[in-house]
């Protein structure tokens, strides 16, 4: 039995034949089918919330820091313990001017439209220009008057009755940020939300996301984003959290870095319009180089540009040293060619390949991939144009992602094994994401690559480098390293491989008596089910080996039949194997009818 790498579970019987068809937690690699490694915990301590967003890096010092982004907090890995950064916020643009002063007091108005602030909280006001003499930044504790102002005690008197400010007015509450959602709702429509919700190629407000969180290293420091907030820092102290970066978009729709000579750009992806500080879902804004805090582009190197059409940015990523922006319809690059008025030049290269969530791509060297709001796969490589990845496993992915729920998925890579891993909500077994396929890109399969699959409920996952091992999380908080071990964090691990129906001889039924095992690296025993039928469309029959232990010659069979189909499951701690190629012992059992 030697079949090529790679599942095909979207052909019929006699299509597939020759093939694999179904499988879990089995990949392949170098031609072969081999079982995916085990798991064991990186920490014993559980993240709070569900966690969206691993992201590892070091520091100056070669200090290895996990950021993990869950829907209620920002929580950090360092030297085996879990500290809780989770910034104070989100920051808010007030409207234009306003701060209100009164001659000869010290005391601030301030117009905050549904503040749900209450009295003694702390506020930071930042942004303001001089009102009436006074300088009303800084941190303050406020007095509540009714749902829409509040006000504080500045530091001096005003000399007039007034309001002021100016429109770059930014207020953060000294409280952590409050939780997000963990589940999308969708909205009204087709397109925005998960599959089938929210409206095709326009911005929704009805759209309700689950929170996501995009990550960068700014040097040694971290920079995170939560789905529409704004942008914070943490400056490497265990002891601190991270906190709102001045004069910064406010919301945010996706936060990316991009590496530039002598220093770096921060950019907001969908984002506040600097001149009316309106959210417009089709806005880039860059700050200046080296220059976090600049966002002006009056003053500094920072820039905007809006990208033409529908939809919304969604996502973004460096490809190489080119900015790929996605939105739901579209993929767009930009090019740095370092004009004064335009720094950064942005082309649309596709349509009709817009990106599903925020999550769904990976970049693998000099290629994305990702997949779409209509549920095919894509690729890009620098100086081509978005395809379709063929996928011999889509239906299965394609008829049960959950709905609404698509911003959940997760696309990531394992360098080892040249590998492509999309993690999402299978509506089969709820909203939370349970099941993956995955690619492997230098297979050279009949469908351009050999698929796999699994069941496993992963909600945030990455690759090793920096740390030593891939990294990923449950939704009940748990984080484990991946491909260590062989085991479930010391528990059974369970696989299966399954062929397609395979019709050996047209003209004759067969007995299929034994088995002699082909497995490397055996760990654990591994059964084998055979089923038979006499046409495509008849009866199955089943029947399965006594469990075979590591260095068995052979296992008994006995079954007659013109179609057979094969599977190999393993359910042991440890459990492993990479299958060559199993001789079947098998005779003539008279002629097919």
């Amino acid at each position: 039995m030697d079949l090529p790498p790679g599942l095909n579970g979207d052909d019929t019987i006699y299509g597939a034949q020759g093939r694999w068809e179904s499988g879990s937690l089995v990949r392949f690699r170098n031609g072969r089918a081999q079982v995916d490694g085990g798991f064991e915990s990186l920490i014993s301590t559980l993240l709070t919330g569900v966690c969206r967003a691993v992201f590892p890096w070091t520091d100056n010092s070669a200090v290895l820091n996990i950021a993990f982004g869950t829907n209620s907090k920002v929580q950090l890995w360092q030297g085996g313990a879990l500290y809780d950064i989770t910034p104070f916020g989100p920051p808010t643009l007030l409207g234009s001017n306003p701060l209100g002063t009164t001659n000869g007091s010290a005391r601030i108005d301030v117009t905050h439209v549904a503040h749900g602030r209450t009295t003694a909280n702390q506020v930071k006001i930042f942004g303001a220009t001089t009102v009436a003499t006074v300088n009303p930044n800084g941190t303050w504790t406020i007095t509540v008057d009714d749902a829409d102002h509040y006000h504080y005690t500045a530091g001096s008197n005003a000399n007039a009755t007034t309001t002021g400010g100016g429109s770059a007015v930014v207020e953060t509450p000294q409280v952590a940020l409050p939780a997000g959602a963990v589940d999308g709702a969708g909205g009204s429509g087709y397109g925005t939300g998960g599959y089938g919700v929210g409206g095709y190629s326009l911005p929704s407000t009805a759209d309700f996301f689950p929170r996501t969180w995009s990550f960068a290293a700014w040097g040694q420091n971290l920079l995170a984003s939560p789905r529409n907030g704004g942008l914070y820092q943490w400056s490497n102290s265990t002891g601190s959290r991270m906190v709102a970066v001045d004069n910064a978009p406010t919301q945010i729709s996706h936060m990316l870095v991009a590496p530039m000579d002598g220093g770096y750009m921060a950019f907001a992806l969908g984002c506040n319009r600097e001149a009316d500080g309106v959210f417009d879902p089709m806005v880039v804004r860059h700050s200046a180089v080296i220059g976090l805090t600049s966002w002006s582009t009056l003053t500094s190197t920072s820039r905007e540009y809006k990208l033409t059409g529908g939809g919304r940015i969604v996502a973004g990523r460096m490809i190489g040293p080119y900015v790929a922006v996605w939105t739901t319809d579209a993929l767009w690059i930009g090019n740095y060619v370092g004009g004064l008025a335009r720094p950064w030049d942005f082309q649309r290269v596709g349509r009709n390949c817009g990106l599903a969530g925020p999550n769904a791509v990976q970049v693998v060297g000099q290629v994305a991939y990702w997949t779409s709001p209509d549920r095919q796969f894509f690729s890009y490589g620098l100086g081509g144009q978005p395809s379709v990845v063929p996928c011999s496993i889509r239906t299965d992915y394609a008829d049960n992602l959950a709905p609404a729920q698509a911003d959940k998925i997760m696309a990531s890579a394992c360098a080892e094994f040249e590998e492509v891993r999309f993690d999402y909500p299978d509506a089969r077994d709820g909203v939370e994401n349970s099941r993956f396929v995955r690619l492997c890109i230098s297979q050279n399969g009949e469908d351009g690559g050999a698929w796999s699959q699994g069941q496993q409920s992963r909600t945030a996952y990455v690759d090793a480098q920096p740390a030593l091992y891939p990294i990923a999380t449950t939704a009940d908080g748990h984080i484990y390293y991946h491909e260590k071990g062989h085991s479930a964090d010391g528990s059974v691990f369970t696989w299966f491989l399954e062929s397609a129906a395979q019709l050996i001889e047209v003209d004759w039924r067969l007995l299929v008596k034994t088995i002699w095992p082909d497995f490397q690296n055996q760990q654990g025993p591994i059964t084998v089910t055979v089923k038979s039928r006499e046409h495509p469309q008849g009866e199955v029959m089943t029947f399965t080996s006594e469990p075979m232990s590591p260095n068995d010659m052979k296992a008994d069979l006995w079954l007659t039949g013109r179609i057979f189909q094969v599977r190999f499951d393993g359910a042991s701690a440890p459990s492993n194997m990479r299958l060559g190629k199993p001789v079947f012992e098998v005779e003539r059992a008279g002629r097919a009818l």
